[in-house]
């Protein structure tokens, strides 16, 4: 899809200027201090006589970032969705079924597909997408896990040598995550994804546990976490907002992209949170926040502004009004509450903004 056709639901921020980690604050230093700071680095391990089996490990993992990086690198304005599942649901399954129509459904709305690109679930992703709007980032393991027909052989395909590192990019580099049935590595994946939200080391986005229509396996898992975590006092109850279970895709997609109906992106400047809106807000809307939300600040109040003069490297966005306010950093399922609020809060939301199908 050419970028000008694509639609502007699927058009997010330069993740060129986004902070990494996503608590970090914007800086207006150019990234000249960190590459000095890894040369230090290097030569630190070699003055500390460093094992050779360490070294391999830093050396692998930079190199693996480092191309993933640059394979990723033009395609990061375009939002993507990350299918996670298992790579042993064979075609035909509901599940996999499923999994192409969710795959064709979120191309269809302009949004690539990132999956492991084996086969499965992961493969249904990548058929359903097409190739053109489909990334992979693979894993080397000693069985099951050649990449499937509909990535092998495309730049758009990163393969991999360790976990952590592919499960980094699923994260970093998408916009929602959808998680269908599958095994070990789907729980971790999905778990790992709703504690990097929880604790704000990723940005909140929306997180879907996505069963077919005659599926139970995230419902069951879903009651589980009510009973034992929610029950235990081992989670806030603010904190079930950060996903939701559900065996429809349309509600699958929908859930996707409501969440940028209003809301678009978010940035910290100094102590404050900017939420970048893709429509200022009623003054009713504004005091309703003030109202409802100020549990979650540290002081202040919410305040609709302009662009903040520290945003000005992202002129693309320079337009956007904000929402800044001074939140606590540790209410992460009230801050998606109040995503929520802010996107209900557009009653007649746009064909091309919250996903009509």
């Amino acid at each position: 899809m050419h970028q000008d056709k694509i639609p502007s639901e699927a058009i997010g921020e330069d993740e060129l200027k986004r902070p990494q980690p996503a608590d970090e604050p914007i800086s207006a230093v150019d990234s000249k201090d960190l590459l000095q700071v890894m040369r230090h680095t290097v030569d630190r391990l070699e003055k500390d006589k460093s094992a050779r089996g360490d070294l391999k490990i830093l050396s692998r993992t930079l190199r693996e970032l480092r191309y993933a990086f640059t394979v990723f690198r033009p395609f990061r304005r375009r939002r993507k969705v990350t299918i996670f599942g298992s790579a042993r649901t064979e075609p035909g399954h509901p599940e996999y079924e499923t999994a192409v129509e969710l795959g064709r459904r979120m191309a269809g709305h302009g949004w690539m597909v990132i999956t492991g690109a084996g086969g499965g679930i992961m493969e249904a992703g990548h058929k359903g997408a097409g190739r053109e709007a489909s990334m992979g980032l693979n894993i080397m393991l000693p069985f099951e896990q050649s990449a499937n027909p509909y990535i092998q052989g495309d730049p758009k395909l990163v393969t991999m040598k360790y976990f952590f590192t592919r499960k980094l990019m699923f994260v970093k580099e998408c916009s929602g995550i959808i998680c269908l049935p599958g095994g070990f590595g789907t729980l971790d994946e999905a778990l790992e994804s709703l504690t990097l939200m929880q604790t704000g080391k990723q940005v909140i986005m929306p997180l879907v546990l996505l069963d077919s229509p005659e599926g139970s396996y995230w419902h069951d898992l879903g009651v589980f976490m009510k009973k034992q975590l929610l029950g235990n006092g081992m989670i806030s109850p603010e904190d079930v907002h950060l996903y939701k279970v559900t065996h429809s895709v349309d509600e699958a997609v929908k859930e996707i992209l409501d969440f940028y109906c209003v809301y678009h992106s978010m940035r910290y400047v100094r102590d404050q949170l900017v939420f970048r809106l893709k429509e200022t807000l009623s003054d009713a809307t504004l005091e309703q926040v003030n109202e409802k939300f100020s549990d979650i600040l540290v002081n202040g109040t919410f305040k609709q502004t302009d662009a903040l003069p520290e945003e000005i490297e992202e002129a693309d966005l320079a337009h956007l009004p904000r929402l800044v306010f001074h939140f606590n950093r540790k209410a992460m399922g009230r801050l998606r509450m109040l995503i929520d609020f802010l996107n209900q809060s557009h009653a007649d939301c746009p064909d091309d903004c919250c996903g009509e199908t």
